[in-house]
């Protein structure tokens, strides 16, 4: 916990894990310039948002990524044991996991997520079709160490991190969580991961900014729920989406840009904003096959295969565990 979180915790009668949440925000807002952690934007709507954002025709990352793990399931399953474990990293909707249950021999699935309800409701869905298989839902920070659960400790174990979610980690926090799931998931486990590839700065814009406004909605819903569960008084007119690449640092930056002169106040605490001030929201790096194999390489994973679409636009990688 925090110095803030613990500050809080004292003062208001928050559990832990909104206790957490406070402290994050008041430290980041406090800082010059502001941002906010993406790892917030997944309450319940925003887990919503975001399966809509996945079907929207803009965003080419999901139905690129579900083609490779179609196409290429009957590979993936060849290098995976059967009777495994396969822990998912930031599980959310089914639909990828799914893939991979249909053509592997997993005897368990252990789907960690910091949303518990979300969590939840994906997990009972998935007892009904898949009724042989264990499944083990986690409610905690997959960026934190967590316990994997016991009925899964003698198994081989397989983790999973689909979608672009490493790219939403500064290269270092990328190591970092790379390191930390060697160390959860143990010696010699294997990690099936999307990394989404470099490509054309047009395409790239077009997906974060998509014409129906769902992500401006979905990066606008974290103010939505810092008034709920923490008392704050953004209001949402003043503020506007915007997704811009930063071609120096390979990466589309999402902001929240403030309209106008305005003070937010949050547990005490007041924030001004100027005209165009900014809260830095995310970050999505995008990765050449190379600097992602040294990444892994760097983070104690061998590459054992790479998969792309046959546009180079994504692609997903068997690591192992050295």
């Amino acid at each position: 916990m925090n110095v803030h979180a613990a500050a809080l915790a004292k003062a208001y009668p928050f559990d832990e894990a909104t206790s957490v949440f406070a402290g994050d925000v008041i430290g980041d807002l406090a800082r010059h310039p502001k941002r906010l952690s993406p790892k917030y934007f997944y309450d319940a709507t925003g887990s919503e948002l975001f399966e809509q954002i996945t079907v929207l025709p803009e965003y080419y990352p999901t139905r690129t990524e579900l083609g490779i793990l179609r196409d290429r399931g009957d590979g993936i399953a060849a290098i995976i044991p059967d009777g495994a474990a396969l822990v998912e990293f930031g599980a959310g909707a089914t639909t990828k996991v799914r893939l991979l249950l249909e053509h592997c021999e997993f005897a368990a699935y252990v789907p960690v997520d910091i949303s518990g309800d979300f969590l939840k409701a994906q997990a009972d869905g998935l007892r009904k079709d898949f009724p042989r298989l264990g499944i083990y839902p986690v409610a905690a920070d997959f960026t934190t160490p967590f316990t994997l659960p016991e009925a899964v400790a003698a198994m081989p174990k397989v983790g999973f991190f689909p979608g672009s979610t490493l790219g939403n980690f500064e290269p270092s926090e990328a190591l970092a969580f790379l390191r930390s799931a060697r160390k959860i998931l143990g010696h010699g486990a294997q990690m099936i991961i999307g990394v989404d590839l470099e490509k054309d700065e047009r395409v790239l814009y077009d997906a974060y900014n998509d014409a129906a406004g769902v992500t401006a909605r979905f990066n606008l819903n974290v103010l939505v729920r810092i008034n709920r569960e923490l008392g704050g008084n953004f209001d949402l007119s003043g503020f506007t989406h915007r997704s811009i690449y930063n071609r120096d640092r390979h990466r589309i930056e999402m902001h929240l840009i403030s309209r106008k002169a305005q003070t937010v106040r949050i547990l005490g605490n007041t924030f001004a904003f100027r005209p165009g001030e900014s809260i830095h929201t995310e970050n999505s790096y995008k990765y050449s096959l190379e600097r992602f194999t040294a990444l892994a390489r760097s983070a104690g994973w061998t590459v054992r295969e790479s998969w792309t679409d046959a546009n180079t636009m994504f692609s997903v990688h068997a690591l192992v565990a050295d």
